[in-house]
């Protein structure tokens, strides 16, 4: 069901040459840009038109608005499920804990006398969230993308999902649910690649949408090429990929919980990745045999779970030793990473490379993606090595403020008019020569 990789007994290569030996899902966001480039342009050029119609080819929905009304919103919330309403109160509550303790301080350094320079952080002044619809319904990316947003103080938050043919056009009733609950009453029922041109270029009419500056939320590569496409006129977060677990484990892990962990992104996504990392053959072999009544227990077996485990992106992967375990796992730098070994904080304290990370038996990753008060919306395909997951600092831009008396910028003019003309750039030095008479103060 699943492959096996061993790294046992050589010298573990380097940078990407480790990494080319790992397994990963094909996404080719390059071949895919080609493909949203037209759809959306024609966003741009036909506004909510051009919505309607990519409606009714990729959803099999007739659309008379594509905005949802204030109505549907409040209904969705009334009719949910008392339980699932309470599962997602507490999971806004931890959330808001979390990213409350992220928020940023003004921070004046005083540079010299008279001279200082401040750091302000001023949030974003509209976005656009995506909410994905395919496959599954996720409420908890709502959640994900607007408590950081609203605890940035964005001002003005817009929320796209996907209509949905079975719900009149609407998106799911739960994704409804979910704004309303967070008081997010600017919600459309769009999709894909026109969902991000709809919020980076905005639309008129009476459904029309305001520009946004940022476009946040996970979506499949017909997202992440728009989001490619709009990088320069919108900030994104990341060009989200398939989702990945990986696992370093060694002989004190429960294959039980190692199987159901690998098992839990399997169900995402037939491109999904599910990776285990262990120096302990033992418990390779048990999580092999775990694995597959587990499966045959479980939903969604034949149209993700098994693709997933039996693809090239998931594997088992074989060390000589933990040590060799922590390089494979940070050259891997999966979007969520477990640690199930002895001493698992101190393991964990060592990870260079990971969207989260998640500690010991009592954290999986199932925790993070619903109530841990983390956020689950993180990077993927590697890109863990140089990104980070959405939180409040991913809407807040810092703005440097330099404030210098007379006395302070003479002090510092000769160094500067020095540098400007070592540059080759001698009007640089002239605009501070020009305040003190064209004479250079002495130092």
């Amino acid at each position: 069901m699943i492959s096996r990789i061993d790294l046992r007994g050589n010298t573990l290569p380097e940078g990407g040459a480790l990494r080319d030996l790992l397994p990963r899902a094909e996404f080719d966001v390059e071949a895919a840009l080609e493909k949203v480039r037209p759809i959306c342009e024609d966003v741009h050029h036909r506004g909510t038109a051009a919505l309607i119609e990519y409606a009714e080819r990729f959803d099999g929905v007739e659309l008379e608005r594509v905005r949802v009304p204030a109505a549907a919103l409040k209904q969705a919330l009334a009719d949910l499920d008392p339980q699932v309403r309470a599962a997602l109160e507490e999971s806004v509550r931890r959330a808001r804990i979390v990213h409350r303790a992220q928020r940023r301080a003004t921070h004046t350094t005083q540079v010299v006398p008279g001279g200082s320079v401040t750091e302000k952080w001023v949030p974003v002044d509209r976005v656009g969230l995506y909410a994905p619809g395919g496959r599954s319904v996720y409420p908890s990316s709502v959640i994900m993308n607007v408590v950081p947003a609203q605890e940035a103080g964005v001002g003005s938050i817009a929320l796209a999902s996907p209509p949905q043919k079975e719900f009149g056009g609407l998106p799911h009733p739960t994704i409804l649910a979910a704004c309303a609950l967070l008081g997010i009453d600017e919600v459309y029922a769009a999709g894909g690649a026109q969902a991000v041109a709809m919020f980076a270029y905005g639309t008129t009419g009476p459904d029309g949408c305001a520009p946004a500056n940022m476009v946040t939320g996970p979506g499949n590569i017909w997202v992440a090429a728009a989001k490619r496409y709009f990088t320069g006129r919108i900030g994104i977060d990341t060009e989200a990929g398939p989702t990945e677990i990986a696992v370093l484990a060694d002989d004190t892990a429960d294959p039980v919980h190692v199987a159901a962990d690998l098992i839990s992104q399997a169900e995402h996504d037939p491109l999904a990745a599910a990776v285990l990392v262990t120096d302990s053959l033992a418990l390779a072999e048990a999580v092999e045999k775990e694995l597959e009544p587990q499966v045959a227990a479980t939903k969604h077996v034949e149209d993700r779970i098994r693709p997933a485990l039996a693809g090239r992106q998931s594997a088992i992967v074989l060390v000589d030793s933990l040590e060799d375990g922590l390089k494979v796992v940070d050259a891997y730098g999966a979007e969520h990473l477990e640690i199930q070994t002895a001493d698992a904080v101190a393991v964990a304290d060592r990870v260079r490379n990971a969207g989260a990370v998640f500690v010991g038996p009592w954290a999986p990753v199932s925790l993070g993606d619903y109530c841990a008060g983390s956020n689950h919306v993180l990077p993927t395909g590697g890109c863990a090595c140089h990104s980070s997951g959405l939180s409040v600092q991913s809407f807040l831009r810092g703005i440097h403020i330099v404030d210098y008396t007379r006395d302070a910028l003479a002090a510092v003019t000769h160094h500067v008019v020095t540098l400007a003309e070592a540059e080759d750039l001698p009007a640089h030095g002239a605009a501070l020569k020009a305040r003190f008479g064209w004479k250079v103060p002495s130092a």
